[in-house]
């Protein structure tokens, strides 16, 4: 076994390495002889997610945004939640108060919603992408068009909606991506057609 097996992203400082999975799988690999190109495909293969990315914005005072994200049929009904980022923190549940500022997902399931939402609400976000991971989330939905919205409201500043159609079952690769104008940069949905 190496002593110190080499590192597959750069050393920051002397000693230091980052302590990420690849880094991790690879010292495994390489005792055990397994060839790193498994592990580069592993690593590589996409799964069912909706990334979400914030916009880094320039301003006095800043509150990361409530948002939600849900499946919607044609006529805009909600069929599933997939996520709702709110302030979880603050005493007496008072961040649920807040909620109804997302209008669209409000009046479509959040005012009938007991929170927290198992596996689908959690604390806010800052600037950045964030990764929702879909698998399986959506096998008991009838087949049929739908639409993936995401809506986001900030404290002090605007709101925005955005929605990305999708077709379910996946029969063939998705790769949608909607941009935004102010409180969402974009969104992009990756599916892959069950085997």
């Amino acid at each position: 076994m190496l002593k110190d097996p080499p590192c597959l992203l750069p050393r920051y400082g002397k000693k230091s390495r980052p302590n990420t999975l690849l880094n991790k799988l690879y010292r495994l690999a390489l005792p055990l002889g397994l060839p790193l190109g498994m592990l580069s495909t592993a690593m590589t293969a996409k799964a069912d997610e909706l990334e979400i990315t914030l916009p880094n914005l320039n301003v006095a005072e800043y509150h990361a945004p409530y948002v939600a994200a849900w499946l919607a049929d044609e006529r805009g009904k909600r069929v599933v939640d997939i996520a709702v980022w709110y302030d979880t923190d603050m005493a007496n549940n008072e961040g649920e108060k807040w909620l109804k500022d997302l209008r669209m997902w409000w009046r479509r399931s959040g005012r009938s919603a007991s929170m927290p939402i198992d596996g689908v609400s959690g604390a806010t976000r800052r600037p950045g992408t964030s990764t929702i991971a879909l698998d399986g989330r959506f096998n008991d939905v009838a087949a049929g068009d739908y639409f993936i919205w995401v809506e986001a409201a900030r404290e002090l500043g605007g709101r925005e909606t955005l929605k990305i159609p999708v077709s379910l079952p996946v029969k063939q690769t998705v790769n949608t991506r909607a941009e935004g104008q102010h409180e969402l940069s974009s969104i992009t949905l990756h599916m892959e057609p069950a085997q």
